[in-house]
């Protein structure tokens, strides 16, 4: 449109009466003659709804503002047609143009006289004055007419004389371009104007009699001034004038003495809502196809961090015995319980005795702070009874954290029970601060030290543990390998910080009894137990000989060639340690105990580049010719790499369960100390090496794994395992917010497997600025072939597919994850009461699964798009070469 030419007046400015024209009306009366009204009252045959001719029908016009009239109606006058209805009459209302709001709605009626004083309703259509952007309407309309129906001025509207209909599309779209036309938006050419509205005229009537509608044409006024249209801005006097708002406005501050306090009423709904009486009448209770929903979106779609509403409370506690059986619904319904009324507490343990026991992956729940009442989690333990030492093995790093959340006076009475007498008292005496509500009860355990038979722990179906510390010792004793990651995740929270808070001093005085506990169990009679005990004490000595022998290099001046020629020295050195490096007793690896190891191969130790120089370490098994590799880390803290690899082990076997493998390695990481531990060698390539050396990665897979007949000449397992490798660890490190990813922490194997490794930031921290959601650089999608190849789509296919499948164990993953907060890990430990809700948003369960497929589907665009990892990837290179 030429604006230059554009001419308006304000609507504010118009003192004129509103006029409204109608014109003719087009189409059929398509009403059915009722023959039995037509007999019971003769004089209708003369009335216009049985005429064959045009009856003299009266057009009703009423201006309305959110349904409400603004001004009285006005009709059209007799007029007597004979072949077509045809008006041509202005209407005037008594309303000016300024007095007309934004909102307003002109609706028309058409009426028939069926009588002396009588009318029908032939039908009705409305339209707005002013059109979206507050232009009021110019030039003529064909407004569709609703049979039988009075015109409706409500917004919206129920006769919308412009509604979207089919039989119409050509018709709007024609009288758009006619708009066009007058507004200047089209070039005028007057013999080719005339042609084309003479062919819109036949299209228009073809397309009203193919509708089988009625159609009534109104024509809007135009604005003349010095022969020049205007047209018509609604515009409110002094619309535009300045108002001062004032930022900090004077506020009274008024003592309140009620606030925080109890509201008695809601105390009264919430009292009578649970009382006992209403059991009778609730245990037969079904939900409506409403609250069905309700409670399926409570159970199934919120995630254990949602806060229930008062409401939802109290749909909980309505239909809980439609609800027990449920499995997925116990935790929303004990959450609904408010534990400090008995009469409740009372009913929700009943019913908790009779509901339908929970799975394993969702109890782990009611072992988190929230929960704190000795039933709730004594269930727990015994539904984790239920699991198998492999997948207990998975949670076992997130259980000996949730001892921080157990009733310590439950451990106390197992210390009390197992530790002889003595010991007991000097633990008591010099380990615990006695709180004063506690001291009596203390005294008591000093009092009365009674003899437990510990024999009955280690009866698989004794069903003895009823308190988490109690649970894990009985399985460690049972299990070698859960004894040993046990035994060293104890063993970090017990060892001496520099700076310890009190509550934390508490906790590993509380991890210290439990640790004197395991030994003292594993020091009995039974030859199984001991083996177990004299193997961590073999761990132990090789770990402290270790690191003694790792700050002596250390210390060692000269580069690193230097320290590595000293490094091996030292392990051919029988006299400088307690342990002899090279022949050594067999000992259950601390990495895998399944792996009992025998040596350390002097030649083939080396030191990495890094600042710490962390050291590879080929170990002799004693399984023939086996060697096991493993980097030993001096001066790194690896529960954060550690808790990392839980969740992607986790992870690949929740996957695998859904019959998607995609090739993931998660490889062992061990923390022995909040300073050392073991990491799982791979032998692999640094993708920036593989770039450097090899040029591509197509070139790399081509060297290791050739086929003529394969993709890019690469064998096609090569090529599937790439791509679903990429897939799972875009997920996954999406999911776990992991940072810092450049081209020396992604790493290939010869086979075609790519991993992650160097955790150093998750939950979405990153040193780097802007950066991507997912790692997925421009080399990784070349590999596939680019974005056009069919590896690329099978590549985004797999990421849908593992992301909808990890969206559906998140109650296990965000578990987890709260059961870490209080954890010594540092990304957690810097916003703890964010890291769940971090993990949380990665998910993005309020999403459909279609929703969540778009959502990874934009992710994966982004990255694939983003300019700054690539420049700071560049910097990274920079930065590497000058440290070379």
């Amino acid at each position: 449109m030429d604006y230059e030419s554009f001419r308006y007046v304000y609507s504010s400015s118009l003192k004129e009466k509103l006029q409204i024209k109608i014109g003719t009306l087009e189409g059929e009366n398509q009403k059915t003659p009722d023959y039995k009204k037509l007999l019971d009252q003769s004089f209708l045959r003369y009335s216009g709804l049985y005429s064959e001719v045009c009856p003299s029908f009266q057009v009703k016009l009423e201006l309305f503002n959110k349904g409400k009239s603004i001004c009285l109606p006005v009709t059209t006058s007799y007029k007597a047609f004979t072949k077509r209805w045809s008006w041509n009459e202005w209407i005037k209302f008594n309303l000016n143009f300024c007095d007309i709001p934004k909102t307003a709605v002109l609706a028309l009626t058409i009426y028939d006289c069926t009588g002396p004083g009588k009318t029908a309703i032939i039908g009705g259509t409305s339209i707005s004055l002013f059109g979206k952007n507050g232009l009021f309407r110019q030039g003529m309309f064909d407004l569709r007419i609703w049979l039988e129906t009075e015109g409706d001025g409500n917004y919206p509207t129920k006769t919308p004389g412009k509604g979207k209909n089919s039989s119409k599309s050509q018709m709007q779209r024609l009288g758009k371009l006619a708009k066009k036309h007058r507004n200047g938006q089209v070039q005028k050419v007057d013999w080719l104007d005339r042609l084309t509205f003479r062919e819109i005229e036949v299209i228009n009537e073809n397309e009203k009699k193919r509708s089988k509608n009625m159609y009534l044409m109104v024509e809007f006024p135009t604005v003349i001034i010095n022969d020049v249209d205007y047209s018509v801005v609604y515009f409110e006097p002094e619309g535009d004038k300045n108002h001062k708002f004032i930022s900090k406005p004077k506020i009274v501050s008024v003592p309140d003495s009620e606030i925080e306090q109890e509201n008695l009423l809601e105390r009264k709904h919430h009292c009578l809502a649970r009382s006992a009486r209403s059991g009778l009448s609730d245990r037969d209770a079904k939900p409506n196809a409403h609250d069905r929903d309700l409670l399926h979106a409570i159970v199934y779609r919120y995630p254990p961090t949602y806060n229930l509403t008062s409401e939802q409370q109290d749909l909980l506690w309505k239909y809980r015995f439609y609800l027990s059986s449920h499995k997925k619904a116990l935790t929303k319904f004990l959450k609904c319980i408010n534990w400090q009324t008995e009469p409740e507490v009372r009913q929700a343990l009943n019913l908790l005795a009779q509901w339908e026991a929970m799975d394993v992956e969702d109890a782990l729940e009611l072992l988190s702070p929230t929960f704190t009442h000795p039933e709730v989690r004594k269930y727990a333990i015994t539904r984790l009874q239920q699991a198998p030492d492999e997948d207990l093995l998975l949670y076992l790093l997130q259980l000996v954290q949730a001892l921080k959340y157990e009733n310590v006076q439950n451990i106390y009475d197992a210390y009390r029970g197992i530790m002889p007498e003595k010991e007991i008292i000097k633990s008591l005496d010099e380990n615990f601060d006695h709180d004063p509500s506690t001291s009596s009860q203390l005294s008591d355990m000093k009092a009365t030290i009674e003899p437990k038979n510990i024999h009955i722990l280690f009866d698989k179906n004794a069903n003895s543990a009823h308190d988490l510390c109690t649970f894990l010792i009985q399985r460690a004793c049972l299990n070698p390998t859960l004894a040993n990651y046990f035994y060293w995740y104890l063993s970090i929270e017990v060892e001496d910080q520099e700076t310890v808070r009190k509550q934390d001093e508490k906790n590993k005085n509380m991890y210290r009894m439990v640790l004197k506990m395991f030994l003292k169990l594993l020091d009995s009679d039974l030859l199984n137990l001991r083996t177990i005990r004299y193997n961590l004490e073999k761990q132990q000595k090789f770990i402290d000989e270790l690191v003694k022998l790792v700050k002596i290099i250390v210390k060692e001046p000269g580069n690193r060639n230097k320290k590595t020629e000293k490094f091996k020295q030292l392990l051919n050195d029988t006299e400088a340690f307690k342990i002899n490096f090279s022949q050594f007793e067999p000992i259950p690896f601390p990495l895998n105990p399944d792996i009992y190891i025998t040596k350390i191969v002097a030649e083939k130790t080396s030191l990495f580049k890094s600042a710490l120089m962390p050291a590879k370490l080929t170990f002799i098994t004693t399984i023939a010719s086996h060697e096991y590799v493993a980097i030993f880390k001096h001066g790194d803290d690896l529960r954060q790499d550690e808790l990392i690899l839980q969740m992607i082990t986790l992870m690949d076997k929740l996957l695998q369960r859904e019959n998607l493998d995609l090739k993931l390695t998660p490889y062992k990481v061990l923390a022995t100390s909040s300073k050392h531990g073991f990491v799982q060698y791979i032998d692999s390539y640094t993708v920036a090496d593989v770039l450097a050396k090899d040029g591509s990665i197509h070139n790399f897979f081509r060297k290791h794994n050739p086929c003529e007949n394969g993709p890019y000449g690469i064998s096609a397992d090569t090529m599937d395992t790439y791509v679903k490798s990429c897939a799972g660890y875009c997920v996954i490190t999406y999911l776990l917010g992991v940072g810092d990813r450049h081209l020396d922490n992604l790493l290939l194997t010869q086979n075609g497997k790519l991993f992650h490794i160097d955790f150093g930031y998750i939950l979405g921290r990153d040193p780097k600025p802007m950066p991507p959601p997912m790692k997925l650089s421009k080399e990784m999608v070349e590999a596939m072939g680019g974005i056009s190849s069919e590896h690329y789509h099978e590549f985004r296919k797999q990421c849908y597919t593992a992301f909808l499948h990890l969206r559906r164990h998140a109650n296990v993953l965000l578990n987890l994850f709260s059961l870490m907060v209080d954890a010594s890990v540092p990304d957690i430990a810097l916003e703890p009461d964010k890291a769940v809700k971090k993990v949380e948003e990665n998910l993005q369960l309020g999403l459909t699964d279609e929703e969540a497929v778009q959502h990874m589907q934009n992710l994966l665009d982004i990255s694939i798009t983003a300019v700054m990892p690539a420049l700071v990837e560049q910097i990274h290179k920079i930065a590497q070469y000058w440290r070379k």
